[in-house]
């Protein structure tokens, strides 16, 4: 998993990975996730299969989601997350 930031916004970007490391990636992530991010964006693909997409918009869950959002590319889910940690 990549993860890079910019301000409040995370991508985290899951190619290449299994939805099973996937889950656990992500949702070990966010429950360290620093106070001052507002929203991930969620690099998962979809041209190899839609695998890790379903897994993120249908399986991921996780106490900080406030919000699952497709974005307007395909291959990308946003994470909008509660406040706090």
């Amino acid at each position: 998993m990549i993860v890079t930031q910019e301000g409040g916004v995370v991508k985290l970007d899951i190619h290449g990975e299994t939805a099973q490391s996937a889950y656990k990636q992500i949702t070990k992530w966010l429950s360290h996730a620093p106070k001052n991010v507002k929203e991930v964006r969620v690099i998962h693909g979809y041209h190899g299969g839609t695998v890790l997409q379903e897994m993120v918009r249908r399986d991921l869950k996780h106490p900080r989601i406030a919000a699952k959002l497709v974005a307007l590319n395909p291959g990308e889910t946003r994470l909008l997350l509660k406040e706090g940690g």
